[in-house]
């Protein structure tokens, strides 16, 4: 058995550590809510907290449906919330 890494999971994993940067940031420097919410979003993006869900609960969710809700997480950050307003983006 061969360990590979895919492409899906890699970009999960990406975007995973991306979400989770944004939360700290928003904990740090904004509120806690907002923080804490990002932070649990992005346990959806890492490949063994899907897995666990996959095994225990049989809920996998499709890569493609994960790839519109990391863009509309980006989109409110940077566009609505006091983060992208404190930076000027």
């Amino acid at each position: 058995m061969k360990n590979r890494i895919s492409i899906s999971e890699t970009v999960s994993w990406f975007l995973g550590l991306i979400i989770f940067t944004l939360g700290i940031l928003n904990l740090i420097l904004i509120h806690p809510v907002p923080g804490l919410t990002y932070v649990l979003f992005s346990l959806l993006f890492f490949p063994p907290v899907e897995r666990f869900f996959r095994r225990k609960f049989g809920i996998s969710i499709p890569f493609a449906a994960l790839l519109v809700f990391a863009l509309v997480i980006f989109w409110f950050t940077l566009g609505v919330s006091d983060l992208g307003e404190m930076y000027g983006l």
